[in-house]
């Protein structure tokens, strides 16, 4: 028995067969595209509408400004761009010279001032000593003017000499009435004084404490600690007051300015958690931080030309606005970063109990230093000590 080929009948079965391989493949990919959308969708309601990002953002930090106090000619330089310095630190030396004169100069007049002021102090005792001898010149000749009076009458005194003692008494009145305006003349600039205290001490010290701080401010030092970047000064250069020296940056203070778009505001809240990658470490290294400061305006808002829309041609832009970022000093000590650093930026946006303006102003200074701050107290022990070896017994 022999079999008939039927290629028609061959050939469908192949179609039928591409068809179903077909089907299937087209099965699987909507299957695949299903559970990817429905993963998508997962994901995105519980995880990715609570998060807003951006790569539009740069590291920033307080760039303090190094500059003279007064003015001289620069004669030793103490730091150089990357190194570290410490608060109080000696960044540049000026020329103490004519700082020294003046100083000495102040010191000079401050004790002079002093032994004058003592002067007056024993012009005072001697006043009032002159007083009461004249109080005794006085009773003593009006004594001499009542006794030659009861013996007018008698003639055994005449009346010329009964006139001399009156003239007596006069003049020895005259002299106590003197005697008590110079004793009230130099009271006055006594009174209620110490030496220390005493009005012409008082401005002959302020001259010593302008002295000494002008000494002092020829050694400039750093306010804060940091490093150091711009030095611009050189050696033997003639400075001014206000003169930019160098900067010094504390990196450990630096903080993260990200522009977001309008439209991503509306779930921020201060004190939401950041995570935070940058270019130079890349994914090895994530950053962790909060958010400290919603931007009041928009860069457009706060540019030397805003822009003006009131025009015909006007196309409707979406605005960015700044946020501050805190990152954590431990992770900026161990992974330091550089101003102007590119970081990218994710803010949780769960957590929305937080304000979107600071409720309060900050109770302290949110930036201090004390590098200065022992400046007058050395002044003024000096000055006391200039005042103690001058004096006698007045204090």
């Amino acid at each position: 028995m022999t079999t008939e080929f039927n290629p028609n009948a061959d050939a469908a079965a192949a179609t039928a067969q591409k068809n179903g391989k077909r089907k299937r493949a087209l099965l699987a990919i909507a299957i695949v595209a299903i559970a990817g959308l429905v993963a998508w969708a997962l994901w995105y309601f519980t995880v990715g509408r609570w998060h807003v990002d951006t790569d539009d953002a740069y590291v920033q930090g307080n760039v303090v400004g190094i500059t003279p106090q007064v003015g001289g000619t620069v004669v030793a330089i103490h730091a150089e761009d990357g190194m570290r310095v410490e608060a109080g630190q000696v960044l540049v030396d000026l020329d103490p010279s004519d700082a020294r004169v003046a100083l000495e100069q102040a010191k000079a007049n401050l004790a002079a001032t002093v032994r004058q002021v003592r002067g007056l102090y024993a012009a005072v005792d001697a006043n009032q000593a002159d007083i009461r001898a004249r109080e005794v010149a006085v009773q003593k000749a009006r004594a001499d003017v009542a006794r030659r009076q009861g013996l007018v009458a008698s003639g055994a005194v005449s009346q010329e000499e009964l006139s001399h003692a009156r003239t007596e008494l006069a003049a020895a009145q005259a002299a106590l009435a003197g005697a008590r305006e110079n004793l009230a003349r130099n009271r006055a600039l006594v009174d209620a004084t110490t030496v220390s205290s005493q009005p012409q001490v008082e401005a002959a010290a302020a001259q010593l404490r302008a002295a000494y701080l002008a000494l002092r401010r020829d050694t400039i030092v750093a306010p804060v600690s940091g490093y150091v970047a711009q030095r611009n000064v050189q050696l033997g250069q003639r400075v001014q007051p206000g003169t930019s020296l160098m900067t010094v940056i504390p990196l450990e203070q630096a903080w993260v300015e990200a522009n977001f778009k309008e439209t991503q505001l509306e779930k921020m809240r201060l004190g939401q958690p950041v995570d935070l990658t940058s270019d130079v470490y890349g994914d090895a290294v994530e950053y962790h931080g909060k958010l400290v400061s919603l931007g009041l305006g928009t860069g457009s808002a706060f540019s030397l030309l805003p822009a003006q829309n009131a025009s015909g041609n006007w196309i409707k832009i979406v605005q960015r606005v700044p946020v501050r970022i805190e990152l954590d000093r431990e992770q900026l000590k161990q992974h330091p970063l550089r101003l102007g650093m590119s970081m990218a930026v994710d803010v949780s946006v769960r957590d929305q109990d937080g304000p979107v303006l600071p409720p309060s102003a900050p109770g302290k200074p949110l930036l201090s230093t004390q590098a200065y701050a022992t400046q007058l107290s050395e002044a003024d022990a000096l000055i006391r000590d200039i005042v103690t070896r001058n004096l006698a017994r007045h204090g």
